[in-house]
């Protein structure tokens, strides 16, 4: 027990090491957007770095997120909450499995909690088969 404790604390530094080196504003942007993603997301959900940047697990990956150059970018790791949630991400950038948003229009934490919320209904669902 004492192991997997450990595993998910340095899981969670290599997450606060990659927001380090995030300059800012984009830094204080994907902070916040941290703290809704674990606000929204059950408790068990655990944060790793995957595929090079920080995400959230639960029952498998849940969502990620990013800065790029000139965004920032929300993975909710598939396609079906992006549809579901067309309407409200009208005026982002969205491909098949990403919201593109620049620092002056962040996403609304509200649309992100929907987000994380169906993402974590689409894991359970997966999980019971």
């Amino acid at each position: 027990m004492a192991q997997q404790k450990k595993s998910v604390e340095s899981r969670t530094a290599e997450v606060e090491a990659y927001l380090a080196k995030v300059p800012e504003p984009a830094r204080t942007t994907l902070e916040k957007l941290r703290a809704t993603i674990r606000a929204a997301a059950p408790k068990e959900a655990t944060e790793a770095i995957s595929y090079r940047i920080p995400s959230f697990q639960y029952k498998g990956g849940l969502v990620a997120y990013a800065a790029f150059k000139n965004h920032c970018s929300f993975f909710p790791m598939g396609s079906r909450a992006i549809e579901e949630f067309a309407e409200e991400l009208e005026g982002y950038r969205v491909s098949k499995g990403t919201i593109q948003f620049t620092l002056d229009k962040p996403l609304p934490a509200g649309l992100v909690k929907k987000l994380v919320k169906a993402c974590v209904a689409r894991n359970e669902a997966k999980a019971l088969g």
